[in-house]
């Protein structure tokens, strides 16, 4: 994207809608990759691959890479923020959380976007109407997963909050992550992917000594997938969208995605599509479209007026 071109909200969201897809259908993809790669090893790989390939992308672009300790010391607590402590959390906490309840807490990070923005950074425009849409968001995702689950709440509480907190990341990460619109979006996920691939493969080596691994033809498919697309460019698609549609917006794929899980569900698993799953759809949608309103492309149609107003008359 030219800095000098406004974005277009249509492409915008249907660039989240993708971004959605990517991870929601990452989920049944990693139960195959689980069976035979432990969890950590199977991060560390897939954030190994994006990073070789995104690293490719930008040298293949002549892009400069950042050289000052003071860029690449953020771009590892983004890295912490987007990956190393939410994604190891998460799968922590899932294994002992229904996955139904681990859904619905994991889908609350724009609700912590938008309250740690009111309350705490302030870096952009909070309304009701993005409120609003938080909250339409989460209620459709609860209807979509069933009520039922939030039965288990309070049960395994270290787990539960592990899971709550790997969504407060997933704030931070779309919070802290705006530091970084002046870098081009390739550069950014480039970056944070080196960061975490230095921490994770460690980690990998100690925990789950890899080299006794057998994978599965099957797992390490996947696994390559995951890297190329769930997380490569997924992480390029996120950096772009956390510029154009602003922290809320981009945080709000965790209500699509689930949207995401459903569809592919009914269209390639032949499940039940019924009117509470079309409800909470519904429901997820009106979320997503009141977050991203035309008021969250406010900041960028402004600098596009600036530019038109400082331009010279003639005459």
């Amino acid at each position: 994207m030219q800095p000098d071109k406004q974005p277009n909200l249509a492409t915008e969201l249907a660039l989240l809608l993708l971004l959605a897809f990517l991870w929601g259908a990452s989920y049944p993809l990693i139960k195959v990759a689980v069976e035979t790669i432990p969890p950590v090893t199977l991060i560390a790989v897939r954030v190994a691959i994006a990073a070789a390939l995104l690293s490719v992308v930008v040298r293949w672009r002549r892009l400069a890479m950042p050289r000052d300790g003071k860029t690449w010391r953020a771009f590892f607590v983004q890295a912490c923020f987007n990956s190393i402590l939410s994604w190891t959390l998460l799968a922590w906490g899932q294994q002992f959380v229904d996955s139904g309840l681990a859904g619905i807490l994991n889908s609350t990070s724009p609700i912590f976007v938008f309250l740690i923005t009111l309350l705490v950074t302030r870096h952009e425009a909070v309304s009701a109407g993005k409120l609003f849409g938080a909250v339409m968001g989460l209620v459709g995702v609860t209807i979509i997963i069933g009520p039922g689950a939030l039965a288990g709440l309070g049960r395994d509480v270290i787990a539960q909050l592990a899971v709550q907190a790997g969504a407060v990341c997933y704030a931070g990460a779309a919070i802290y992550g705006r530091r970084f619109s002046g870098l081009p979006a390739v550069v950014t996920a480039a970056a944070t992917m080196i960061c975490a691939t230095l921490c994770l493969v460690p980690l990998a080596i100690v925990i789950d000594r890899p080299w006794t691994v057998r994978p599965s033809v099957e797992s390490a498919v996947v696994a390559v997938a995951g890297g190329v697309f769930s997380t490569a460019l997924a992480m390029l698609l996120y950096f772009r969208l956390v510029r154009t549609l602003g922290s809320m917006g981009v945080a709000s794929q965790s209500y699509l995605r689930t949207g995401v899980a459903v569809a592919l569900g009914v269209l390639l698993l032949g499940e039940p599509f019924t009117w509470p799953v079309g409800l909470g759809l519904a429901a997820v949608v009106i979320g997503v479209a009141a977050i991203n309103g035309r008021a969250g492309m406010l900041p960028f149609l402004g600098a596009g007026r600036k530019r038109r107003h400082a331009a010279p008359t003639r005459g």
